[in-house]
């Protein structure tokens, strides 16, 4: 398969070198060339921590968005969400409409934005948009030319907006990633984002030891049982939000069982069992995408949600707005709401019939 691979940081690196070393034919993109420039270099990627280990030889390294995009099936868009935007516009006059482009992920409504924004630009050859509830690895970039990937899922959801493209996605995507299953549409892989969960209270309740520059594993050290009891009660809201909606969620528990095979009685322990996690440090600054992506992105959207359909999220609530105060950024504002996402004054069912199609 011919893939373009748009994002060098973890998940890019990751997905560029493990499809190249699978036989797809691998283009990666990244609009600073100077992630690039060691890649090329030393002539590309090095991957450890999977059986296809090894050095990954792509088939481009390019700052050229239409050289990138050309003559390729599936595009993996791996870059943080706010930078969505963005990258829909960049790519926007390049596209074709036999193409399938994935956000991985999509966090909570990245389709919906994506597809707003092609809308705006109108572009009449539209790719097939589709959304990724998480990342496929649990991987860290530990050199410009060196990625180490952690875990694999055994399963992973994805759609497409509107879900009657769903099964053409899941054919052309399968052909690389046998873990991506289907999910009923977007809103229930926005609402299964379970970075929303993992990423910005425990980066909030530990700020103290992350400014202090101590070194901890995130999820084993970093999330204790107070701090996974937030967790569990944030985890509630987001399942709330899901319930107004009729779509399926998995609670944080759950996922990790059907992700990662961790089996546990409690969220605590269910991380604290999940070797996919084990190495994996905290940030080394409270100015992280843990914060600046996952609660504009992903908490905003659904307090924003819940508000609108009468949902209430305290808890959520509460993380948005210390974030705030801490990064001094009002993430209600820079973050997705249901007027960036085109929800604006409809009903639960108005939703569904519009993500449906």
């Amino acid at each position: 398969m011919k893939v373009t691979v748009i994002g060098a940081g973890n998940g890019g690196l990751a997905i560029a070198s493990h499809l190249a070393l699978q036989g797809h034919k691998v283009n990666l993109y990244s609009i600073f060339q100077e992630e690039l420039e060691p890649i090329i270099a030393k002539g590309g990627i090095e991957l450890e921590g999977v059986k296809e280990s090894g050095f990954a030889i792509l088939n481009k390294v390019t700052n050229d968005i239409e050289l990138a995009l050309r003559d390729t099936t599936l595009i993996m868009i791996v870059t943080p969400a706010n930078a969505h935007e963005k990258v829909a516009r960049v790519c926007s006059p390049y596209f074709k409409a036999n193409q399938v482009v994935i956000l991985n992920p999509g966090r909570t409504g990245g389709a919906l934005e994506f597809d707003r924004v092609l809308i705006e630009e109108k572009i009449e050859n539209k790719p097939i948009i589709g959304e990724a509830q998480s990342l496929i690895y649990a991987c860290r970039k530990i050199s410009p030319t060196k990625v180490v990937i952690y875990g694999i899922k055994k399963s992973l959801s994805v759609a497409s907006f509107p879900a009657i493209n769903t099964k053409k996605l899941i054919k052309i995507v399968n052909e690389a990633y046998p873990q991506f299953v289907p999910a009923k549409n977007v809103l229930e892989t926005s609402l299964n984002n379970i970075g929303a969960i993992f990423h910005p209270a425990p980066t909030i309740l530990n700020s103290a030891r992350i400014e202090l520059a101590e070194k901890f594993d995130y999820y084993h050290e970093g999330i204790t049982p107070v701090v996974a009891t937030v967790l569990e009660n944030i985890d509630m809201e987001r399942i709330e939000v899901a319930r107004a909606l009729k779509v399926k969620v998995q609670s944080a528990i759950k996922f990790l069982r059907e992700s990662y095979g961790v089996k546990a009685d409690s969220l605590y322990q269910a991380i604290q069992n999940n070797l996919a996690y084990k190495g994996v440090k905290a940030p080394t600054t409270i100015n992280v995408r843990y914060l600046t992506e996952d609660i504009p992105m992903s908490l905003v959207p659904i307090a924003s949600i819940g508000y609108q359909l009468g949902i209430p999220t305290p808890n959520i609530d509460s993380i948005i707005q210390i974030g705030s105060t801490m990064l001094k950024i009002d993430f209600r504002i820079s973050g997705r709401t249901v007027d960036k996402l085109g929800l604006r004054n409809l009903s639960s069912n108005e939703m569904i019939d519009l993500v449906n199609g």
